[in-house]
């Protein structure tokens, strides 16, 4: 609509120009209309003044509003008054554009602030680079540190050049637990790096945080566990232990502690001596038995880690099951996406991890009319997924949370052992276990392993 405007009070300008010039045309040269002739050269020269004015007027007037815009002056102003209708209209669009830059940036701002009120509360430090500067360095990270407002990392790795090697050795989405100390006190971190491009700009994202209570915490709760569990454990045979013993000790001694002779002893003595003597063996080696799981839980051999396909380490564990399999008349399944999947793993170790896997499925599909056990092994993104499913009685979600804890089990004559075992292989090799149940239908434990398409590249 402006430029509409603008353009037709062009056009009716030119066109007054253009008739004036016919006339002056037409009676150019009589000596009788002379003075006619220079009142139309001087309207001629005057109309030409007026155009080139207004154009000029016009684009100074853009000129005015795109350098405001240009240098966010949003300050400037233009007026209202202008008898001109084009202009009223031109000065409207423009007081337009520029209220709603304002807006905007009001609104920048306003996100910005509530940005930095967000950046400030939270407990977790972060430091944003951009190349060696600091462009951002909030107060959980100075507090945590222990520094002042750095403005450039060479000064951080000056005060900290433990905590900024940790750093540079991480890459891009990569997590570290850094151990490190701060004003006398050791602190544990957890470091997380990654980056980001504004505005053609490389911005480098470091988050930290202390966990070290989430630590203790997690541990305190962890020996907890297990306190109780050894405990509960342990009494189960010393109990019986000590009840037995203290009825021997009744049947040699008397009520003053003096043993009797051999003509008092009761006639079944020999027999209950017998029966006394085997109980507390029996109970004596389930002691050891228990002591000898809790050995093998703590000293796994570190991983052996190779790359190999995951047909073969399938058909490996299958083959070790296979009679079992048979005599309980189970189905057994073998999927492999793609086929020629491949893992970096300690091969003993997470073929022991599936035999424990399958074995507790080869158990909860004791009462299952159709009983079917899956082995399978997908690619998803970075990761390989290996998946041991049954369709047996399940686990009662209550239970879901404990199973992983040592010498806990859902089993009348399990040891607890095999799943907390598991998943310290796992761990070992960098990855995690993880179970999903319904009850009555179906139990599927996923082991993840890292770094599938370097995996890939190496077997090539």
């Amino acid at each position: 609509m402006v430029f509409r405007s603008f353009a037709v009070s062009v056009i009716i300008r030119v066109i007054l120009l253009l008739a004036t010039m016919l006339c002056l045309a037409v009676i150019f040269g009589r000596t009788d209309l002379f003075f006619n002739q220079i009142i139309l050269v001087t309207l001629v020269v005057l109309q030409v003044y007026e155009l080139i004015r207004y154009v000029t007027r016009t684009n100074q007037q853009l000129a005015r509003f795109l350098l405001s815009i240009k240098n966010a002056d949003f300050t400037i102003h233009f007026s209202k008054r202008k008898k001109d209708p084009a202009f009223q209209e031109l000065h409207a669009a423009f007081r337009e554009i520029i209220e709603s830059y304002k807006q905007i940036k009001a609104e920048r701002e306003a996100q910005y602030h509530y940005l930095k009120l967000i950046v400030r509360h939270i407990k977790v430090g972060i430091i944003s680079l951009k190349g060696e500067e600091i462009a951002l360095l909030n107060q959980p990270a100075m507090d945590l540190l222990g520094i002042g407002q750095y403005h450039y990392w060479r000064n951080l790795k000056l005060s900290h050049p433990q905590f900024v090697q940790e750093i540079d050795q991480l890459k891009e989405g990569e997590s570290k637990l850094v151990e490190m100390p701060v004003n006398g006190e050791s602190k544990r971190l957890s470091v997380h790096v990654t980056s980001a491009v504004l505005l053609q700009q490389p911005y480098k994202i470091i988050t930290f945080q202390d966990i070290e209570n989430e630590i203790n915490q997690n541990e305190m709760d962890a020996w907890h566990k297990l306190i109780r569990i050894l405990t509960h454990e342990i009494m189960n045979s010393v109990t019986p232990i000590a009840s037995l013993t203290e009825t021997l000790v009744m049947l040699i001694e008397d009520e003053k502690g003096v043993p009797k002779k051999k003509e008092a002893l009761q006639e079944n003595f020999v027999e209950e001596l017998a029966f006394s003597l085997k109980t507390i063996q029996k109970r004596s080696d389930g002691l050891l038995h228990f002591l000898d799981d809790y050995r093998k839980l703590t000293k796994v051999p570190a991983p052996q880690s190779e790359v190999f396909q995951v047909r073969a380490l399938f058909d490996s564990v299958s083959r070790l099951m296979l009679g079992e399999l048979k005599k309980q008349h189970i189905q057994f399944q073998i999927k492999i996406t793609p086929e020629h999947l491949v893992i970096r793993a300690d091969f003993r170790q997470i073929e022991q991890v599936l035999i424990n896997l399958l074995t507790n499925g080869i158990q909860a599909l004791r009462e299952t009319p159709q009983p079917l056990l899956q082995l399978s092994a997908w690619q998803q993104n970075d990761r390989t997924i290996l998946e041991v499913t049954d369709n047996g009685s399940g686990i009662d979600e209550d239970k879901l949370d404990k199973i992983f804890i040592p010498f806990f089990s859902t089993k009348d004559n399990g040891s607890g052992i095999g799943l907390s075992l598991s998943r310290h292989i796992m761990n070992l090799h960098g990855g995690t276990i993880r179970v999903h149940s319904l009850k009555g239908k179906q139990t599927s434990f996923y082991l993840y392993f890292q770094d599938a398409a370097e995996n890939i590249a190496q077997l090539i």
